[in-house]
């Protein structure tokens, strides 16, 4: 990254041919089949743009990662939310049951419940959408999935003209404040979608960075290492706490806090501790990022203190 300073007075076209080559080789796809993005975000603004409008409406779960109906919104779109089952997965039948959908959404793992939705579920669900109905997973969080239960589906995408996966820097590889994401989808759907793309949104020290995050091997293994040490750790402490929290496939666990959880969060904030936000359809669940191993144990330090 300091390196690409000396670049920072150009346009990142050759970096972002690199970077794209990469990603092409490592997801086994053409480079034409990828588009970057500033952060999987703008991916998800480009396919609200793209496939939702006034007679095309978004489907997602309740609860999910809200920035792609804000963005549907703002297309004019109406949004769908569906109750995620009891196991905490998306009802997929309840979802392609929506009428008028022109994008139905599926974070996976999903955000915040860092739950799964099953891969023969989701695989029979892309199967059987209409093709008018584009379909986007998220997979934001799948570099931290473990149970073999969950799969990437990328390698569907071939057979599905109308099927969107989108992916981020921003989890496994840390890249969170520099914002570097993409799409990977068939080559008429990412021309579908370039146009509402922003010219160059990716910046070269973004690039620089991603590059070397995927030619580092060693890094996914650590990062996920890393994380099921310290989630294990946590979740354990707080469930000697008596707090029960969602199975967790991600690089964060929502539990229950048995009361109003905004009290909590504030109370947290107050000690200097930052957890999740307030997801409405969850009012008594906390979200918590896992951190380092200090980090969490200053989280609980304070949480045991607003919890007594």
């Amino acid at each position: 990254m300091t390196d690409a300073f000396k670049l920072a007075w150009r346009y990142p076209d050759e970096q972002n041919r690199i970077l794209i080559s990469s990603l092409a080789r490592l997801n086994g796809v053409a480079p034409e089949q990828i588009l970057l993005g500033d952060g999987s975000s703008e991916i998800l603004k480009i396919c609200a743009a793209t496939f939702t409008g006034k007679d095309r409406r978004l489907v997602v779960a309740d609860p999910t990662f809200e920035a792609i109906a804000d963005y549907s919104t703002a297309a004019g779109a109406e949004t769908t939310k569906v109750p995620l089952t009891p196991s905490y997965s998306h009802d997929l039948a309840a979802m392609a049951a929506t009428p008028n959908a022109g994008l139905i959404y599926i974070c996976n793992p999903n955000n915040p419940t860092a739950s799964i939705t099953p891969k023969d579920e989701v695989r029979k669900f892309i199967g059987e959408i209409p093709q008018d109905t584009t379909v986007l997973v998220d997979e934001a969080y799948f570099h931290f999935a473990d149970t073999p239960e969950y799969e990437s589906v990328i390698p569907l995408i071939k057979d599905h003209p109308n099927f969107i996966v989108a992916r981020t820097f921003s989890k496994i590889y840390g890249m969170a404040g520099l914002r570097c994401g993409y799409a990977v989808a068939q080559k008429e759907t990412i021309e579908r979608m370039r146009p509402l793309q922003m010219w160059d949104s990716v910046n070269c020290i973004a690039l620089a960075a991603a590059i070397a995050s995927i030619n580092d091997v060693a890094q996914v293994a650590n990062g996920r290492r890393l994380n099921s040490e310290t989630r294990a750790f946590t979740v354990s402490q707080l469930e000697s706490l008596g707090y029960k929290s969602i199975p967790s496939q991600a690089n964060f666990t929502m539990f229950d806090v048995k009361r109003p959880v905004l009290p909590v969060i504030n109370a947290l904030k107050e000690r200097k501790v930052q957890v999740g936000r307030l997801f409405p359809s969850m009012p008594n669940h906390m979200r918590l990022t896992i951190g380092k191993r200090a980090e969490m144990e200053g989280f609980l330090a304070a949480f045991r203190q607003v919890a007594a």
